[in-house]
Order: C-alpha cells, then sequence, then structure tokens
C-alpha cells in the first residue's frame, strides 16, 4: 500500500464511530449470509441409518426417511419427526426452527401472535416467524442495494468519463440527456412499471438501475475536466497512446477517488428505494422477505405494534450503519485530511 493509502486507511480508522459501524454492519451482513443455519425449518444436520444428510443444502424426500411420499420432507410434521425417531436418528437443529415462507400451525394465539419464548419477535398476519424473515429480508435488501450499487456506479462512472474527456458535443448531448432523465418522476415511473410487469427480482434490479446511474455522472464528469488537460494526459496523448488507455490509466484514478465516497450514501438510497416499493406493494414478489412487507404489515395491524417496531428499529440501524460508515469514507478521501501525518514530529 503507497503512503498516500495508509494514511488514507488510518484517516478511516481514525473515525471511530465509522470503523465501529462497518464493523457492526460487517458481522450483521456475514451473519444473514448464513440465514438457512441460523433460521430453518430444515436441520442442518441428519443422520440416518449410519449415513448423514445435510437437509438445509440439499433435497431428501420422505421416502428417504421410510415414509410413502416421493416429496421434500417436511421436518416440522409430527409424523416425520416420529419417523426419524423410530430409525434411530438425531440431527442438530437451527437455533430458529423456522424459514422465512414456515407457517407455523401450532401457535396458541392467533395471527400475529406476539413475542414469546416461540417466537422471540412474535409472527405477521402469516403466521410466519418474524425474526426469520427479517434475517432473509436483511439479507435479500442489502444483496439487492449492492448489486443496484455496483452496476448503477459502472454506468455512471462511464458516462461521466466519456462526457468529461472528449467535452465537446459529446458533453452538450450527454447533459441534456441526463438533465430530461433526472426530471422523470423516478417513484411514479418505477410504480408503473412494476404495476405493468410480473414483480421479479431481476427485472426490478434493471428498473433501478436505469434511474440510480445519474448520481455519480457529475463528479466522475467534473474529474475528467479537470484532468484532461493535465500535461501528464497531454504528454500520453502526444506520445500516441488511446484515449481509452488514458483515460482508464491515468484519469480514471483520480475519478474513483471521489466517486468512492458517494457509494455508501448510493448503497442508503437503494435499500430505501426498495423499502418503499415493497411498503406500496410495487416491488418484490409476493411472499419475498422483505423490510417494506413487515413495516406494510405494521400499518395493516396496528394492534400488533412488534411489526412495525421490528420494521423500524432495523431499517434505522441499517441506515445510520451505511451514513456512519459513509462519512467516515468521505472523511479519509478528503485530500485536506489525507496529507495530514499521523506521526509525531520531533521537536528541535
Amino acid at each position: 500500500m503507497s503512503p498516500l493509502g495508509r494514511r488514507r486507511w488510518a484517516n478511516f480508522k481514525g473515525n471511530r464511530r465509522g470503523w465501529y459501524s462497518l464493523w457492526v454492519f460487517a458481522v450483521l451482513f456475514g451473519l444473514s449470509l448464513i440465514a438457512e443455519v441460523i433460521a430453518n425449518d430444515k436441520p442442518i444436520v441428519l443422520y440416518l441409518d449410519g449415513a448423514l444428510h445435510f437437509p438445509a443444502f440439499t433435497y431428501v424426500s420422505e421416502v428417504e426417511l421410510g415414509g410413502t411420499l416421493p416429496i421434500e420432507a417436511d421436518y416440522t410434521d409430527p409424523f416425520v419427526q416420529d419417523l426419524i425417531e423410530r430409525l434411530g436418528g438425531w440431527s442438530i437443529d437451527p437455533p430458529i426452527p423456522y424459514s422465512y415462507d414456515t407457517i407455523d400451525l401450532y401457535i396458541e394465539s392467533g395471527a400475529p401472535a406476539p413475542p414469546s419464548a416461540r417466537h422471540w419477535l412474535g409472527t405477521d398476519d402469516g403466521a410466519k416467524d418474524v425474526l426469520a424473515r427479517l434475517i432473509y429480508g436483511f439479507r435479500l435488501s442489502v444483496s439487492f442495494g449492492i448489486a443496484l450499487t455496483f452496476f448503477a456506479s459502472i454506468i455512471g462512472v462511464t458516462i461521466g468519463a466519456v462526457q468529461g474527456y472528449f467535452g465537446g458535443a459529446i458533453d452538450l448531448a450527454g447533459q441534456r440527456v441526463v438533465e430530461i432523465w433526472a426530471g422523470l418522476p423516478i417513484l411514479l415511473v418505477l410504480i408503473i412499471l412494476a404495476s405493468i410487469f410480473e414483480p421479479h427480482v431481476f427485472l426490478l434490479l434493471a428498473i433501478l438501475i436505469a434511474f440510480s446511474w445519474m448520481t455519480l455522472v457529475s463528479v466522475v464528469r467534473a474529474e475528467f475536466l479537470r484532468a484532461r488537460n493535465f500535461d501528464y494526459v497531454r504528454a500520453a496523448r502526444s506520445l500516441g497512446v488511446s484515449n481509452f488507455t488514458i483515460m482508464r490509466r491515468h484519469v480514471l484514478p483520480n475519478a474513483t477517488v471521489a466517486a468512492l465516497t458517494f457509494l455508501p450514501f448510493i448503497l442508503c438510497g437503494a435499500v430505501t428505494t426498495l423499502t418503499a416499493l415493497d411498503f406500496l406493494g410495487f416491488g418484490l414478489p409476493v411472499g419475498s422477505p422483505s423490510l417494506g412487507e413487515l413495516l406494510q404489515q405494521g400499518k395493516s395491524n396496528l394492534q400488533a405494534p412488534w411489526l412495525g417496531l421490528t420494521g423500524f428499529f432495523t431499517l434505522a440501524v441499517m441506515l445510520c450503519l451505511l451514513i456512519f460508515v459513509g462519512e467516515a469514507v468521505r472523511d479519509a478521501f478528503d485530500p485536506r485530511r489525507a496529507t495530514q501525518t499521523t506521526e509525531p514530529v520531533p521537536l528541535a
């Protein structure tokens, strides 16, 4: 790592709020990536007839357990549990014995059920465990936001780089397109498109990418406009280096520094947009674990305050962590801070 990179890393770590927020967010997201091990209605490991099975990750039919139906075994069914017990099998179950789509048919009270030892955060109006849906919904929302941020950033950086480097008519035409595109009522267009087409994760991702790439265009364009007349760029151009090579090797690193400071905020906006669409019913397919759907259930079931409070605090904590990380990244790449040294200066 270069000395400048070490200084930026030290500045980032020096922002304790952002540094600890990054760790907390990384731990939470890492745990959500293994949601099948934490919350699942299937055993993680099943020992039966001298063989190990992994139902949480592989298909195990009821016939393999000694039953009669050639379908995947339902481990919440007392009949299947009795089959395993009669064969002398044992299993290692997840700490939360429910998946995001598991319907608890044996709850003592009506749905939505309040928090209890059986359901730590209660159930929704479909008798599904709120904590399990929260874990899967957190993973889906963050993964969706990361994918949206990645692809939108590539498009935004590319368009901004072309506009800023070539300038002239290309820049003018590009600016007019960006202004027209930015003037569209994005949320209204998203609602119309989502109501026309069948909801799907990849379709929703493509629609949001089409309206999320404009965030970085102005920043990257300004950096390329500033750097295209630098001496080292003119020297490379006079030596016959291609425009693509100059843009990629000499100008893009400077623009990347400015773009990186926006990425946590773009991710925050992507998660918020997805939550808003799910709350309005124009987001992910019905039944998908979603923070917006959890907030919608809280709105529809005011007699069950744990639904709305769970969705609110989860979203608030997630967005706060991302904002704190974004502030730390912004401070780390601040040129006024990046050139400061943290080493003590000896006194004369």
